[in-house]
């Protein structure tokens, strides 16, 4: 295992980048593609975890406002799951959020992934939003 998490650099790693997000988080939901793509990847701070070069898992880290941070668009690639990718960049999200001095992180969990979230310390605020009109959304948050 040689596990590196980064920033995209080529535009093939950009385009893999994408494609995973979709795959996982817009395909599934009937959506087309373009649909896993918003006006925050401009701004945000995106994370890609590698091992041994292969791309298994995302996530971006966004500005919600002046002291809390949000993440957003966590995918881990369909048949890597449960090998412990998600706990490992949703640490590094975490930690830069606290480089950047954030204190709260928040985040719009999809129904499935409330445990895993649990699991990792944050807590269910409210119920926050269908996806689509379909998937239910909770606001989950965690103090850092």
């Amino acid at each position: 295992m040689d596990i590196k998490i980064r920033i995209p650099e080529s535009e093939e790693e950009w385009e893999d980048y994408f494609d995973l997000r979709y795959r996982i988080l817009r395909e599934p939901l009937n959506q087309p593609r373009g649909s896993e793509r918003n006006e925050g990847d401009e701004t945000g701070t995106h994370f890609a975890l590698y091992d041994d070069e292969k791309l298994k898992a995302i996530a971006r880290l966004d500005e919600h406002s002046l002291d809390v941070a949000q993440t957003r668009f966590v995918a881990v690639e369909k048949n890597e799951q449960r090998n412990g990718y998600g706990k490992l960049i949703m640490y590094a999200v975490e930690q830069e959020a606290e480089d950047k001095e954030y204190t709260k992180m928040i985040l719009h969990a999809r129904d499935y992934a409330v445990d895993f979230y649990l699991k990792l310390g944050y807590e269910v605020i409210e119920p926050s939003y269908k996806l689509f009109d379909v998937l239910q959304h909770f606001l989950m948050e965690k103090d850092l």
